[in-house]
This record gives structure tokens, sequence and C-alpha cells, in this order.
């Protein structure tokens, strides 16, 4: 039976291809992204390219998470288009990379807001049409970390995706009676095929004491990683080089840029990283 799907952060990753298969599958599928004639905009034709190679109803649509008026928007376009949604896909999120104590609240909340507000959001402009259909499927995207937070400098990432399972679970009980079923999809590791890390925010704060784990002590400042942050801050916290370096191979490691990387991280722990690997990223 075909279905009207709208699936949330699908420019690239999870995104993309869920768009794909499930459009290949016989499907409608409306693939949320932001800033389509802007940044996205080689993503919207890249979609729209592949709907037409492959003969497949495959849409791209402007649908900003961060924003209540673009999640209104997008959802009032798909009803006036196809009268019915029947599946919302949370896969929208944003990861930020670097040690808990560098990120300022504002930065845990800046997460929090794209990992866990956003699906709110869409949450508030879909559901009074399922709940009108008294029928529909809601899929959140969570991660493996929601189970406990390894490995290391990923603590925003970890806590903001703990708190969207704990609302998709609160969520599931409250549907029910309107006939929408919830499904929670807890990926495993992935080290390719996401922008994850490639387009991870990192810390901004200024680390003015370390743990004794680290075997350097800088007052100068050292880089960490190698991307950029939410929004166009960079990172410096005066950490010690070690770490600095773990991190920036950790960030190239899992990124696929290198072939294969041992990551000596402070104390007693050393990971292994290959682009195969399944065990480093969320």
């Amino acid at each position: 039976m075909k279905q009207i799907i709208v699936i949330t952060g699908a420019s690239s990753g999870f995104g993309t291809l869920a768009a794909r298969r499930l459009a290949h599958t016989g499907h409608t599928v409306y693939a949320g992204m932001r800033d389509t004639t802007g940044r996205n905009a080689p993503q919207v034709a890249a979609a729209n390219k592949y709907a037409t190679e492959h003969h497949v109803d495959l849409r791209a649509i402007e649908m900003d998470v961060a924003s209540e008026e673009s999640c209104d928007a997008a959802v009032r376009q798909i009803i006036s288009e196809e009268a019915q949604i029947d599946v919302v896909v949370h896969n929208a999120g944003h990861m930020s990379f670097g040690p808990a104590e560098a990120f300022t609240p504002k930065q845990f909340a800046e997460l929090y807001d794209i990992n866990v507000l956003s699906t709110q959001r869409v949450n508030r402009a879909a559901l009074p049409q399922l709940r009108k259909q008294h029928r529909g499927l809601v899929i959140w995207v969570s991660s493996s970390s929601a189970r406990g937070g390894t490995p290391p400098y990923l603590s925003p990432y970890f806590a903001a995706k703990a708190a969207m399972d704990s609302l998709a679970v609160s969520y599931a009980s409250e549907l029910t009676r309107w006939g929408i079923e919830t499904s929670i999809v807890v990926p495993g590791a992935f080290t390719k095929g996401t922008n994850h890390f490639a387009h991870a925010g990192s810390p901004s704060a200024v680390v003015t004491r370390w743990p004794s784990a680290c075997s350097e002590s800088r007052s100068d400042s050292e880089t960490i990683g190698s991307s950029s942050t939410m929004r166009t801050r960079r990172c410096r916290p005066s950490i010690c080089g070690n770490c600095a370096r773990t991190i920036s191979a950790i960030t190239r490691a899992a990124a696929g840029n290198t072939k294969r990387t041992v990551v000596p991280l402070p104390g007693s722990l050393t990971i292994s990283i290959s682009p195969e690997c399944r065990c480093i990223i969320p």
C-alpha cells in the first residue's frame, strides 16, 4: 500500500538513504531539508535527478526543523498536495565533538534544540493530521549512545539523544489511543555514509583546568579536530596536545580519511579505528 512519508534531515546520510529506499518501494517520499535554495540546492537537484532517473516519487521539500514556521509550512504543503500523511520520520540531528567541560551551557542547549525540540516542532505540525486520520506511524531515529555514553568526547550529543529517546517513549503511550504507532530505530555505530563527524560542532569554551590523565600541560590553545561549530564559531580550548591530537585522529579516522588509526586516549584506553569499524560512532 502506497504511503505518504516525510523524513526530516534528508539532505544526507540516513535521511537520504532512507528516502531513496522508501521511494523505490513505491511510496511518495518528502525529503525534508533546510535552505533548499542555498546550501542544500545541490541536494535538491540530486534528489530530483534521482527521482527522474529511477522513476520514483521522491520530492525535496523545504523543512528547517529549527523553525516552527518552516515545519508548519512544509506540513501544510504536504497535506495540500496529498490530503494525508502516513509516516513521519524524525531523522534530523546534529552532533558536537569535544570534551564535555569545554562546551558552554548555550551550546548544550543548541544541540538539545536541534536533536530534541526539533521533533516537537514537527510533531505539533503533523500530529493533528495523523489524529484526524486515526492512523499513522512516527519513527524516531535514536542512537545506541542512549544506552550508555561511550566513546568519550560526545557528551552533548549523547545527552540530547537520550532525551529524544525518552520523549519518544512518552509519545508512544499518548498516541496509541488515536491508532498512531511509534517505532524507535536505534542504529549501531557507523563510520561512513553519514556526515555526523564531517559536520560536527565543537566547543568554544576555554578549559582552564584538565584532569591529571593528560600528560602534557599547555597554556596556549589547540584546535580540536577540523570541523566547524554548529554555527560559525571555532573551537580552541586550552587542552593538552595529546588530547587535541587524539580528537583530531578520531575525527579523521571516523570520516574515512585514513586507512587505519590507533588512537591513544588519556589513561589506559586505546581504540583502534578503521573506515569499516563499527565501534566508535554512535
